[in-house]
């Protein structure tokens, strides 16, 4: 299996990206026409928030297929330990 084929989220991880990219780009704007500060922090406050998202779904993604494939398949036991180490995975 290839590597694409495992990752089918990476389209959709990609489309936030874009949008955070322009988000962030919208804010370079603002504070260049000095927005107030308040207004800039909330801003970026999202764009981190998002960047945040698209790591999380990520690592999700990854933790999903990519140790899936590398065990054999989801025993019963396997998929309570893979999906509780996505549990604390919000931790880090």
């Amino acid at each position: 299996m290839s590597d694409a084929a495992l990752h089918l989220s990476h389209p959709e991880i990609a489309k936030r990206l874009k949008r955070a990219e322009g988000h962030l780009r919208s804010i370079v704007g603002m504070i260049e026409v000095g927005r107030p500060c308040l207004e800039l922090a909330q801003q970026l406050h999202a764009v981190e928030k998002a960047v945040a998202n698209a790591k999380r779904a990520l690592i999700h993604d990854h933790i999903d297929h990519c140790l899936e494939h590398a065990t054999g398949g989801p025993t019963a036991e396997a998929r309570r330990s893979i999906e509780e180490f996505k549990e604390i995975t919000k931790y880090l």
